[in-house]
């Protein structure tokens, strides 16, 4: 009965300390272009967000509903908070402005 919630659990796990193991790995010259890629990713966890809510049925459970939010909600936040995060890291690589009199 719970074999396939269990495979998917177990899934998750794995991929989580995967991801740590190969971001623990990254040098620093490389996470701007990698927080691109995952504002990418982020984006498009935010749309299919936005289509499973917009395809719930009126009769849905109200526990999927919120889920569904809550997913849409950290989606939004990984995508600015990952723009600002890559904005302040661009802004490390332009040069000081001189100061005209």
């Amino acid at each position: 009965m719970y074999t396939g919630l269990l495979a998917n659990l177990a899934i998750l796990v794995l991929a989580g300390f995967v991801g740590f193991a190969v971001i623990s790995k990254v040098p620093n010259t490389l996470h701007t272009p990698l927080m691109s890629g995952t504002n990418a990713i982020h984006g498009i966890v935010v749309l299919g967000a936005l289509v499973v809510l917009g395809a719930l049925p009126a009769d849905a459970n109200w526990g999927v509903r919120i889920i569904a939010f809550v997913a849409l909600v950290f989606g939004t936040l990984n995508v600015i908070g990952g723009f600002a995060v890559t904005d302040r890291m661009l802004g490390m690589f332009k040069g000081k402005k001189e100061v005209t009199k």
